[in-house]
């Protein structure tokens, strides 16, 4: 089958480079049967020249570059799905490198299993000086980690650093919410794909052999980051749920409060980081509604 890898990007040119590296070193049996589509979602840095100079390497693969200026990831994405041409789908994120059996384990596990989507495995990688990451710090390093062991299992939901789907899935649950993700709302662009893959009847799978590397990037460490992060995770839950605010978002934010208390008077600190995020996340959900309850108001 022809494979068709999406790489939405913006502002990361050296972060692309080193992806679009490691994907000349993967391996496959049919190199030609791979299809790179990295779609620039309104780069103002490098990114442009960089990629002009990519398109003139000599490559076992095509590499097709498309502009995306309305921001936001989802709206990159369905440029993407827009024009691609692979019966199977891998969607990587810009900060990531991919292992050299990534892609054929991706392939692998649908010849394996009855799955419509599958998640790889996501790892932690190095950070700007080489260095690998601190087992006991990854918490705070705010970078997505999946492992779910050494054998392949269903799961419930996609996460869209290192995924892939089937192209005939998309056709019937339909693309991604351009309301959600990366430069919209800020998260959830692949949480909400899930669930529509799910009701449609479809089943996710997780395949431990698909690994990539996610950057480690010092800007993004530490609780102010992830106190951002997770609001802005229950801002774009607030979009496609609907919890109970009086049933179940308020007492999990105060049952979320008190369980940080205890914590940091304990010092358990790797408890702590984690409640703390959830409290934001519950209090991102609240005010994301409370937003939307504003908006539909009529004009007095």
């Amino acid at each position: 089958m022809l494979v068709s890898i999406l790489i939405p990007t913006r502002n990361r040119a050296r972060s692309l480079a080193t992806l679009l590296k490691s994907l000349e070193r993967v391996n496959l049996c049919n190199p030609s049967r791979m299809e790179i589509l990295v779609i620039d979602n309104g780069s103002t840095d490098e990114t442009p020249s960089m990629l002009k100079d990519e398109q003139l390497k000599n490559r076992l693969c095509s590499l097709t570059v498309l502009r995306e200026d309305r921001p936001g990831k989802a709206r990159a994405l369905n440029c993407g799905l827009a024009t691609v041409g692979g019966e199977l789908i891998i969607i990587l994120d810009d900060d990531v490198t991919v292992d050299r059996n990534c892609i054929a384990k991706h392939i692998e596990a649908y010849g394996q299993s009855n799955f419509a989507a599958i998640q790889g495995r996501v790892l932690p990688g190095k950070d700007p000086e080489g260095r690998d990451a601190d087992p006991s710090r990854l918490r705070e390093y705010n970078i997505p980690i999946v492992d779910y062991g050494d054998k392949m299992i269903p799961i419930r939901g996609l996460i869209g650093t290192n995924m892939s789907v089937k192209r005939g899935v998309l056709e019937a649950v339909g693309r991604f919410d351009d309301r959600l993700g990366p430069g919209a709302s800020g998260f959830s662009e692949d949480t909400e794909l899930s669930i529509r893959i799910c009701e449609a009847g479809f089943e996710i799978g997780y395949t431990p052999g698909a690994v990539v590397y996610h950057e480690l990037n010092p800007a993004r460490y530490g609780r102010a980051y992830n106190r951002d992060v997770e609001y802005r995770k229950g801002v774009s839950r607030s979009i496609y749920r609907h919890d109970s605010l009086m049933f179940r978002v308020l007492p999990d934010l105060l049952a979320n409060c008190l369980r940080f208390g205890i914590y940091k008077m304990l010092g358990l600190t790797q408890k702590a980081y984690k409640t703390e995020g959830r409290i934001m996340k519950c209090w991102g959900y609240m005010m994301g509604k409370r937003r939307a309850a504003g908006k539909s108001e009529p004009a007095s």
